[in-house]
């Protein structure tokens, strides 16, 4: 199974006052966004479908991917902050498709990354990763990882 993880675009208001679950994505994070998912266009990326966490920068950095990639994308808490193993478990048990991309959130993503495939690695904000994941021993083979910055024309 073709697994991607496309963390969030930035975020990061300096004067948020309200709670970090609201935090919606920048002026900045969305343009990096809309980089990232014609990079994504590019390299023929075509998962079969798209989850995202609840949280808005999460629900928004899916709704840019989904729209450049032509497809539909779904919420699901189980990609909340607190995600890993287990709730990726639940997630594939639950979407019997050949390809996914989950859009979440750090440290989880990186963590969940790591145990997969034993690699060491940072997945930056709106950084994209494919692990090839073998479904009946659980366990991955780290593809690619790129940062925002390689999806720059």
């Amino acid at each position: 199974m073709d697994l991607y993880f496309l963390r969030h675009g930035e975020a990061d208001w300096p004067d948020w006052h309200k709670s970090d679950d609201e935090r919606p994505l920048t002026k900045r994070g969305k343009k990096e966004m809309h980089e990232v998912a014609a990079f994504l266009v590019r390299l023929k990326v075509r998962p079969s479908l798209i989850l995202t966490s609840p949280l808005p920068r999460a629900a928004q950095t899916a709704e840019i991917a989904a729209q450049h990639l032509e497809l539909k994308c779904r919420e699901d808490r189980r990609l909340a902050p607190g995600f890993g193993l287990p709730e990726l478990e639940e997630l594939i048990g639950k979407h019997s498709v050949e390809s996914l991309m989950v859009v979440g959130h750090e440290p989880d993503f990186t963590k969940t990354i790591s145990a997969l495939t034993g690699a060491s690695l940072k997945l930056s904000k709106a950084g994209v990763a494919l692990v090839d994941v073998d479904l009946s021993s659980r366990k991955g083979k780290l593809l690619w990882l790129f940062p925002p910055k390689i999806a720059k024309n």
